[in-house]
């Protein structure tokens, strides 16, 4: 029994393996030596089929209710698929969602997603705005039998998973698989580590400037020496608001995933990568520009219940950085910008090439 029992799932993992794989091709992924090695999603495998299909399913919007909405309507490539200048994107019934859109971008790094995290990886994250009431508003059921009726994707979902079957999982695991072909490694910063380019003195005084903890003390959640992702990952409660019971944020933030009274009023701390682009700032919107961002944490941070114990400076409002240090670190802030990322031909909307 034992003997049949191992040949039965070893012939099961092939068949699985045969109907899904097909004659599909690895992505070439570019080599990134200055990043952390990337984590592979062993179980939704990045192809060059599989990122194509996602990118098509990305941009249309047959994936909204009355199919005027797809995911690039609040994911725009020249804002870094963010929503800029939104401080809100506005969802399939004219709503405003609650929340600031976040860039996409080297996703493949993170741990969980949304602000909140209440997603643990990126086919779980797809799933959320296909079916939410103030995103897209669609039943994944629908989803799949418009997708199925559409002679256009039944050709692009054989050669993606060797299967004409059309379901949520295959929709998720194709708009995913697009969604980590998304890498921005190409800005004056990236030369200048490859010893390609230079920073300015402004630009070198900026950089210095954040990673002082004297001074800007940006280093602890953004870091740009020790990792080029612009992001340590982690949950934070910044110091927006002054709150001394955890129940009492207006936003629960992580909380409300959690139930920690720790995480209550915490964020995922954003990459400031193509910051530049991805204006208005914070979960809430509530910044317009990186000087009101600087301002924000030279003297406006407020202390609250469970504030990041890496708020060194909270105690007293802020860095107090003068107006020439704001403006020498926003000048290195200006170095994060990928421009070859938001001109990639790779990730724009591929049925302007159908006509």
């Amino acid at each position: 029994m034992r003997k049949i029992g191992y040949l039965t799932v070893f012939i099961s993992i092939f068949l699985l393996g045969f109907l899904y794989k097909s004659d599909t091709t690895p992505y070439p992924f570019t080599e990134l030596p200055l990043f952390p090695e990337m984590p592979v999603a062993k179980h939704n495998p990045v192809t060059i089929e599989g990122a194509l299909l996602g990118k098509y399913l990305f941009y249309d919007p047959i994936l909204s209710s009355d199919s005027t909405i797809s995911c690039a309507s609040c994911h725009k490539q020249q804002y870094a698929f963010s929503d800029a200048p939104n401080s809100f994107s506005t969802g399939r019934n004219g709503v405003l969602m609650r929340r600031n859109t976040m860039p996409l971008f080297n996703l493949a790094w993170y741990p969980a997603f949304f602000w909140d995290g209440r997603a643990g990886d990126i086919e779980e994250q797809v799933f959320h705005p296909v079916r939410a009431y103030d995103e897209m508003n669609l039943d994944w059921e629908i989803a799949s039998k418009r997708l199925k009726q559409n002679s256009f994707y039944t050709p692009l979902f054989k050669q993606a998973f060797g299967t004409t079957k059309i379901d949520s999982t295959h929709i998720a695991y194709a708009i995913a698989q697009f969604m980590r072909t998304l890498l921005s490694y190409q800005s004056k910063y990236d030369r200048v580590l490859a010893g390609q380019e230079y920073l300015s003195p402004d630009e070198y005084a900026g950089f210095v400037l954040m990673n002082d903890q004297s001074k800007g003390d940006c280093l602890h959640c953004h870091s740009t020496d020790g990792s080029v992702l612009g992001t340590d990952l982690r949950f934070s409660n910044n110091g927006l608001d002054a709150i001394s019971n955890p129940l009492s944020y207006s936003d629960p933030g992580r909380g409300a995933i959690t139930g920690k009274a720790s995480d209550y009023g915490t964020f995922i701390i954003p990459s400031l990568r193509n910051v530049v682009l991805t204006a208005p700032y914070m979960h809430d919107g509530r910044f317009s520009t990186l000087e009101d961002v600087l301002d924000f944490y030279s003297e406006g941070i407020q202390m609250s219940v469970n504030i990041d114990s890496k708020m060194q400076y909270a105690h007293q409002g802020g860095v107090n950085l003068t107006h020439l240090e704001k403006q020498q670190i926003i000048s290195f802030l200006y170095t994060l910008t990928d421009s070859s990322f938001i001109n990639n031909p790779e990730f724009s909307n591929p049925f302007e090439k159908l006509h």
